[in-house]
C-alpha cells in the first residue's frame, strides 16, 4: 500500500458505513470496513420502512411529541413507548432532547435540505453501479384523518417548503386518485412526488459489492476490541473474530490492523466506541419494528399499493418491495439495547395493514426489529473527533437511508481536508 495513500478504517457495514466507504474509495483512499456481522446491512439496515423520504424530515423535538409520549406511556401498543425503568443514559438523553425543542424549526429545515442533497448522491451511486434494490419512484402519500391533524401538518409543510421540498396538497378525492387501493376515511393529505422507496438491504449489499470492486476490503465477523494509537502514527484496530472456534488458540493474539484514520459508522455502538476515543456521541438506540407481508397470491398483489404511505396518526409507513413483498413499519420504543420482537408491538402493524388494505392476505408475515441510532437533536454526528484522524458519521435515527449519501460525502470531505491523498504521512504529521 502506497504511503501517500492514507488507509482509512470504517467501523460498521450498515448503509451509513458502506456509503462512507464508497465516498472514500471514489476519492482514492485505501479503505477497510469492519463489521461484527457476517454480511453488510444485517442490523438497522436490514428491514426498515423502505422510504427515501425527505417528506418525513420533521425532527421529533417538540412539545407535542413530549405530550403524546406521556399520554401513551400506559399503552403497550402505542406508537411511542418508553420503558419507565431507571436508566441514566435514557433520562439524560431525554433531557437533552427536551433542551433542543427550541431548535425544532431550524433543525427540521436543515434535515430537509440534507435529505434533498442525499437524494442526488443516492441516485447517482445506484445508476453508476447498476444496483437493483426494488426502487419505486411513485412518491410518498401522507394522510390525515381529521382537520386538527391536517392543520398541524400544513404548518410543518411550510418548513418543508422553506427547505426546498415541493409537495401537493390533497383532498380525500385526490388520495383515492393517487392510491385507489386505500380504504378508510381521510380528511386530507400531502403527496411528495419526488420521494421514493426501495429495499435498503438490497441497496446496502449491492453497494458493498461495488465497493469491493473498487478495492475496498471488508473484514466481517470482526468485533472491535479497541482503537489505539499506533506506534508509528495512525491507529491500530484491535479486533476479535465473532463466533470463531479455534480450539486452544488465544483469541487475544489476532494481528491488529494499522490505519491512518478511522470513521465511526457503528450505529448504536458508536457511543461506546466514541467514549473510548475521548468523544461524547450521545446516541440512544430507539427500537423500531417492521413486518414484511408476503404477497403470494394475485389477490394480495392487486390489493397492495405501489405508492408509499405515511399515516401520521399511527406513525406507520408502508412500501411496496417488488411484486411480491409489502413492508409496513413503525413505532418507537425506548428500551435500551433490547432487540426482542414483541407481539404487542407487531400486532398493530398487522391490524393497520388489514384496516387500510383489507384484501391483502396477512397469514404470511415476517416480523423484525432494529435499533435506530438517534441523537438528542435528531441530526447525525458528522465530522472530526477530538483526536487527529478520528471521524464520525453516525446517529441518523429514523432517517439513516434518507440522509446517509449526503453525510457520507460530508464525512469523506472531512477526511480529505485532514489527510489528502498524495500527501505522505510524514508531511501530514508535520
Amino acid at each position: 500500500m502506497s504511503k501517500d495513500v492514507p488507509h482509512i478504517a470504517v467501523i460498521g457495514a450498515g448503509v451509513t458505513g458502506v456509503t462512507t466507504a464508497y465516498a472514500l474509495a471514489e476519492r482514492g483512499y485505501a479503505v477497510t470496513v469492519f463489521d461484527r456481522n457476517r454480511y453488510a446491512g444485517m442490523e438497522t439496515s436490514f428491514a426498515n420502512g423502505g422510504q427515501l423520504s425527505a417528506s418525513n424530515a420533521e425532527v421529533w423535538n417538540s412539545v407535542g411529541t413530549v405530550l403524546k409520549g406521556l399520554k401513551w406511556m400506559m399503552r403497550r401498543d402505542a406508537p411511542l413507548l418508553v420503558n419507565p425503568a431507571p436508566s441514566w443514559h435514557k433520562y439524560s438523553w431525554m433531557a437533552e432532547f427536551v433542551a433542543n425543542i427550541g431548535k425544532y424549526r431550524e433543525k427540521t429545515v436543515e434535515t430537509v435540505r440534507l435529505a434533498l442533497a442525499s437524494r442526488e448522491h443516492m441516485v447517482r451511486m445506484a445508476e453508476v453501479e447498476g444496483i437493483d434494490f426494488d426502487l419505486e419512484r411513485r412518491g410518498i402519500l401522507h394522510f390525515y384523518r381529521d382537520k386538527a391533524s391536517f392543520d398541524q401538518a400544513t404548518k410543518v409543510n411550510a418548513l418543508y417548503k422553506e427547505g426546498g421540498l415541493e409537495r401537493e396538497t390533497l383532498t380525500p378525492e385526490d388520495i383515492r386518485r393517487i392510491e385507489p387501493t386505500l380504504k378508510g376515511d381521510y380528511y386530507g393529505g400531502f403527496f411528495t412526488a419526488s420521494d421514493s422507496t426501495g429495499d435498503i438491504h438490497k441497496f446496502t449489499r449491492g453497494l458493498a459489492e461495488a465497493c469491493a470492486r473498487r478495492g475496498v476490503r471488508f473484514r466481517y465477523d470482526s468485533s472491535i476490541e479497541a482503537i489505539e494509537p499506533g506506534r508509528t502514527g495512525g491507529y491500530e484496530i484491535r479486533w476479535l473474530p465473532v463466533g470463531h472456534d479455534d480450539g486452544e488458540a488465544d483469541l487475544h493474539h489476532w494481528e491488529p490492523v494499522h490505519v491512518d484514520g478511522v470513521v465511526v459508522c457503528a450505529g448504536g455502538e458508536s457511543r461506546r466506541i466514541a467514549a473510548s476515543l475521548g468523544d461524547r456521541v450521545n446516541i440512544y438506540p430507539v427500537k423500531g419494528y417492521s413486518i414484511t407481508v408476503q404477497l403470494y397470491s394475485d389477490r394480495s398483489q392487486e390489493a397492495a399499493p405501489y405508492v408509499s404511505i405515511l399515516d401520521d396518526a399511527t406513525k406507520i409507513v408502508s412500501s411496496r418491495l417488488g411484486r411480491d413483498r409489502f413492508r409496513v413499519a413503525g413505532t418507537a420504543e425506548f428500551n435500551g439495547y433490547n432487540r426482542d420482537i414483541r407481539h404487542d408491538r407487531i400486532e398493530p402493524l398487522i391490524r393497520w395493514t388489514r384496516e387500510q388494505f383489507p384484501e391483502i392476505q396477512t397469514d404470511r408475515v415476517i416480523a423484525w426489529s432494529g435499533l435506530r441510532p438517534m441523537m438528542p437533536d435528531m441530526l447525525p454526528r458528522v465530522g472530526p473527533g477530538k483526536r487527529p484522524g478520528i471521524f464520525y458519521n453516525t446517529g441518523h435515527g429514523h432517517l439513516g437511508w434518507t440522509l446517509c449519501a449526503a453525510t457520507a460525502e460530508m464525512a469523506a470531505a472531512s477526511v480529505q481536508a485532514a489527510m489528502p491523498v498524495g500527501q505522505s504521512a510524514a508531511r501530514r504529521a508535520a
